[in-house]
């Protein structure tokens, strides 16, 4: 009797250890972990006729910047440190890409805090980190405008316990054609991997 019951346990925790295998499997192939990036399989046009504001108050059509590779990261003005720390990586990615910046890419950083973000705040914000440059558009709208944007990357809204806003580590890279080709944990990401990203989509298009 004790050998079955010892046989029964080491099959339980055999059987625990491969679903958990599994299942940090799913997840790592849903949303960056410790992969600094990785190739997610999403078909979702991520740039629509979605009409959203500058920081400078002006409106910009998403599918207007369409034709070219767009970097797309969300944060929050008000954010109290990994939003800071992704901005600062992608500041070192517009460096890279500097010549570029505007004419042949496109970064564009999305606030999901809309019912305190409005274009001063994300002026003054991108004044802050040193990200005000030609090209790189923080962006803001109507909560629910915000929401379909965060659809189309299968993300959502969400608010911690303590009332804190739930940071989006995540940073897209898209295709000429609005589709997700790459993805980055953007609190490790790294500006040389990104920029050579970038490099080859623009070399695809001239192909």
């Amino acid at each position: 009797m004790m050998f079955n019951r010892e046989r029964k346990y080491l099959v339980k925790l055999a059987t625990a250890a491969v679903c958990a295998t599994v299942l940090m499997a799913v997840v790592g192939c849903d949303r960056p972990g410790s992969m600094a990036s990785y190739t997610p399989i999403k078909t979702t046009d991520c740039l629509p006729s979605i009409a959203l504001t500058d920081q400078h108050g002006r409106v910009v059509e998403l599918s207007s910047f369409k034709g070219k590779p767009v970097l797309v990261n969300f944060i929050y003005t008000s954010c109290p440190g990994p939003c800071v720390t992704e901005t600062q990586h992608l500041a070192k990615v517009a460096d890279r890409i500097s010549g570029e910046l505007g004419r042949k890419v496109v970064m564009l950083s999305i606030t999901v805090d809309p019912e305190h973000d409005g274009p001063g705040q994300l002026l003054a914000y991108a004044r802050r980190q040193d990200a005000q440059r030609p090209g790189w558009y923080f962006l803001t709208g109507a909560p629910n405008t915000i929401d379909k944007v965060l659809s189309n990357f299968k993300l959502i809204r969400q608010r911690e316990p303590n009332g804190e806003i739930a940071h989006i580590v995540a940073v897209f890279l898209l295709g000429p054609d609005g589709r997700v080709v790459r993805e980055y944990n953007g609190e490790i990401l790294q500006a040389a991997t990104v920029t050579a990203d970038i490099n080859h989509e623009m070399t695809k298009g001239k192909a």
